[in-house]
């Protein structure tokens, strides 16, 4: 039995959730978020409390449970205040640029790596060095931040590249050389 999964969900102010057999849409002052209905859950609204319950008791159904709920969370959470992720640039002339609808990353390459941001996402650059991620659904925020940093992922001997703002970089050191007098 999921201990998650029964947790009821309780809805804030100005969050409306509509479910129907394909999908499930929360809406709220942030944003809207969508993402597929499992067909072995159903949702019971109740006015402002929501209860995830499942359809079968299948062990796909019982392991998934929680899973559903705690998605759910995520998204009536977001659409309130919405999820935010830090990266940061580390390198001598290392920087991005929002162009349009894409992201711009010059780090090292020959040539400017071109990242297209995802619908309902918000880049802000306080500087060429720093990208603030924005979003309502914390698992898209999350997915563009990794993809972002996996262009670059910072390397441990000059923690040169882009990492995420409070991580920290494991620093290995560099070869260590004899004394040039003592092979003689």
């Amino acid at each position: 039995m999921s201990r998650i999964g029964l947790k009821p969900l309780k809805l804030a102010k100005g969050v409306t959730l509509t479910s129907d057999a394909k999908s499930i849409t929360v809406k709220g002052p942030k944003g809207t978020v969508k993402f597929p209905s499992p067909g072995f859950v159903k949702l019971v609204i109740d006015g402002d409390v929501v209860k995830v319950e499942r359809v079968g008791n299948t062990k796909h159904a019982r392991s998934c449970h929680g899973l559903v709920r705690s998605v759910l969370e995520n998204n009536i959470a977001g659409v309130v205040t919405p999820f935010v992720r830090i990266l940061d640039i580390q390198g001598v002339g290392y920087q991005a640029a929002k162009k349009g609808k894409q992201l711009g990353l010059k780090v090292g390459f020959s040539n400017e790596i071109m990242i297209d941001i995802p619908e309902g996402l918000t880049i802000d650059m306080p500087s060429v060095t720093r990208i603030i991620i924005t979003g309502a659904d914390l698992q898209q925020v999350g997915q563009f931040a990794a993809k972002v940093r996996s262009v670059r992922p910072p390397e441990p001997y000059n923690a040169k590249g882009i990492k995420y703002e409070n991580e920290r970089i494991q620093r290995k050191a560099g070869k260590s050389f004899a004394s040039a007098g003592a092979g003689g």
